[in-house]
């Protein structure tokens, strides 16, 4: 978990260097297109305000949710509910990927504002998700393969009878009732942990850029509709990750850190757009390519991990394969929360 917070404080510094490097250039390119755009500094600041206070409660409210299903006993994981309510969750981390995140990286990098060579003669977008999908399985691997090593150096002690187990580790405590649980239930959880931390990586990145754009526009047309259309997207985008962190049996202080980097970076990057709208130019060559291969990589990651940890996961496990009826209705709940984030698409 400390690896996992540091990369976070990592990403977010450097995006941070990044922006103070791209401030200053001249907005030349690309902003004779906005002569006719309607333009309102004070309106938008406005609705910067009410959107760092409204995406901050959305994103508090949609990863909280299924951290306090204690108090909701159908949210709990092993109910049905909790069950639909991820699968449209992980559709909405599916469409963010696909239909947000990779066509800004398109916009970014075709731009008339880079060099024809050789920004438009390579597929630039696509190549940098396929690697990052790569890396992505890389880094899911390893950690698995190095958490098993060094975190569940374990001991074990049987009860009088030999049926019941207690697991032990530097984490805590196991108790399996066979051998089979045994080996079973620390494997789980070791996935769930990985899947958490890699899943909030990927929404960190995206979410900071994200907040940037809003941050640096002075276009209350533009920002208007972006706000609802945030808050839509956090609130569920938050309840898949929080389904992930709920499943990873983290104590209060992680919990409470993995919320607050959720929470925080879109909030944190309107905040980061807004103090240098006057200086930041959005279509300066290097901040077109620099915000257009992090959403590549983000897309990249975010299709990863919605379509392998999250739904070909819930999908392929004991709980769905034995029931067609659930399957059929989670395969429902994808379809919703995948096409109402592609609507979203449009202003989001």
């Amino acid at each position: 978990m400390v690896i996992s917070i540091k990369l976070h404080s990592i990403v977010i510094i450097l995006l941070t260097t990044f922006v103070s490097q791209t401030s200053g250039v001249s907005l030349d390119c690309g902003s004779k297109s906005d002569i006719n755009e309607c333009h309102d500094k004070l309106g938008s600041l406005k609705l910067k305000i009410i959107a760092i206070a409204s995406i901050l409660v959305t994103s508090m409210i949609g990863v909280c949710l299924p951290l306090f299903s204690h108090a909701v006993p159908a949210l709990q994981p092993d109910r049905d509910l909790f069950i639909l309510v991820k699968s449209f969750a992980s559709g909405v981390i599916l469409a963010t990927g696909y239909m947000r995140v990779l066509p800004d990286s398109f916009d970014c990098l075709t731009s008339d504002c880079l060099p024809e060579n050789p920004w438009r003669k390579f597929p630039f977008t696509t190549f940098v998700a396929m690697l990052s999908a790569i890396l992505t399985l890389m880094l899911d691997s390893f950690a698995m393969s190095y958490y098993k090593k060094h975190c569940f150096e374990v001991g074990v002690q049987y009860s009088k009878d030999g049926t019941h187990v207690e697991l032990q580790n530097n984490n805590g405590h196991f108790h399996a009732s066979g051998m089979e649980e045994l080996d079973d239930k620390p494997s789980q959880l070791l996935r769930h942990r990985v899947v958490a931390q890699v899943l909030e990586l990927g929404i960190v990145v995206h979410s900071v850029v994200i907040g940037l754009s809003m941050g640096a526009s002075d276009n209350p047309c533009t920002i208007r509709p972006l706000v609802a259309a945030l808050c839509f997207h956090q609130l569920f985008e938050g309840m898949g990750l929080g389904g992930c962190i709920l499943q990873a049996e983290y104590g209060f202080k992680t919990n409470a850190i993995m919320v607050f980097f959720f929470s925080a970076t879109t909030p944190f990057g309107i905040a980061l757009g807004l103090g240098l709208s006057n200086v930041y130019s959005e279509n300066s060559p290097t901040a077109l390519i620099v915000v257009g291969l992090l959403n590549a990589a983000s897309a990249g990651l975010l299709n990863y991990m919605a379509l392998v940890d999250l739904l070909a996961s819930d999908f392929m496990g004991p709980k769905l394969q034995n029931s067609m009826k659930l399957q059929a209705c989670a395969y429902v709940a994808v379809l919703l929360g995948a096409g109402g984030m592609s609507l979203m698409a449009k202003w989001a």
